[in-house]
């Protein structure tokens, strides 16, 4: 792959990477990592969410007994939809 990035900001990524003893490619390797490596990024909640293990099937009847019991019956009038006697 390659990208296209203007004269400028390859001159500083040079500067930087060779203060860090680096090559340009390790140093922008390095810093796409970190990116994507933050708590909330993409991939670390994806990775986080495929680490969870599976509730059984008794963690999934409690829980829909748990809505169950927690629904409220179903009115065919809102509350804005009442008129005031008279």
């Amino acid at each position: 792959m390659t990208i296209q990035i203007p004269d400028e900001l390859a001159r500083s990524l040079e500067a930087i990477a060779a203060a860090q003893q680096k090559s340009v490619e390790q140093l922008a390797l390095d810093s796409l990592r970190a990116l994507s490596d933050r708590a909330g990024s993409p991939v670390v909640v994806l990775r986080a969410v495929r680490e969870l293990t599976h509730p059984s099937t008794a963690a999934v009847d409690d829980l829909d007994a748990a809505i169950s019991a927690a629904q409220l019956p179903v009115r065919d009038q809102g509350a804005f939809d009442r008129r005031p006697p008279g």
